[in-house]
């Protein structure tokens, strides 16, 4: 049985003060339990203080995005080595704000994922159609593509330990969410890509997400579906009360 993972990704969001509120509230309320894995995805100036807080905890803590360069001319960005560096545990790659502000493209989001596994950090890749892309119905052949090209050249070790974010860009931080059905339709059919670019075996081990405004009223019954391992989050990942309500959920499953 796959482990539920639910990340939090604070986006641009927490003073120094909030965050360090915030990891108080978290770290002794956490389930100790085996079945669920909380992830903190943080803006890098939060990072060194969470990871110090976190330990001795279950929660992990993850940065939103990396250059794929160890070190260099590349102003304003940090490299896999530094987080590995500070303890950080897990990186966001791809996420779709990346791609539509900041330019990121299935190449570079595949530069990413090889430089963070070199670096012993676990990648969380994320896929997701447009809302023109879902009416066209090529919602499956648009998320297949962002996920071949993610994991090419990964060796299947690797590909086991990527955790696949799949959130429907139309539904993200709009209220809109698909539905539990339609959503785990899309993870299914990831894990079947998965599948055929290595074995059964491999895909039935890959942690899926689903992601798009997921809150606790609705999180019960996507993780009750049969492909959905967990969720990233956004807002409703910022309130300590709420998280806890997100993570406690992967224990009842």
């Amino acid at each position: 049985m796959r482990r539920k993972v639910i990340a939090g990704n604070w986006k641009m969001n927490k003073t120094i003060a909030e965050a360090h509120a915030f990891i108080e509230q978290v770290k002794e309320r956490l389930p100790k339990s085996d079945q669920v894995e909380a992830i903190v995805c943080a803006p890098f100036i939060h990072l060194p203080l969470l990871v110090e807080k976190a330990k001795g905890t279950n929660l992990k803590i993850a940065a939103q995005n990396m250059h794929e360069q160890e070190s260099g001319a590349f102003t304003g960005e940090v490299s896999p080595t530094m987080l590995k560096d500070i303890g950080v545990t897990h990186v966001i790659i791809g996420h779709s704000e990346r791609r539509e502000y900041f330019a990121e493209t299935d190449e570079t989001v595949n530069k990413k994922v090889h430089a963070a596994f070199k670096h012993g950090l676990t990648p969380i890749v994320c896929v997701g159609e447009t809302l023109e892309q879902r009416e066209a119905n090529e919602t499956k052949e648009q998320v297949a593509s962002q996920v071949k090209k993610a994991i090419a050249r990964l060796t299947d070790e690797q590909v086991r330990e990527v955790i696949i974010a799949y959130e429907p860009i139309w539904a993200i931080g709009t209220g809109k969410t698909a539905s539990s059905a339609d959503a785990n339709e899309v993870c299914q059919h990831i894990r079947e890509t998965i599948e055929k670019e290595t074995s059964a075996n491999i895909a039935n081990k890959v942690i899926i997400q689903y992601g798009g405004s997921v809150k606790p009223t609705n999180i019960d019954e996507l993780l009750a579906q049969s492909d959905i391992d967990g969720a990233l989050v956004g807002g409703a990942s910022l309130e300590a009360g709420s998280f806890l309500q997100l993570v406690e959920a992967g224990t009842n499953e």
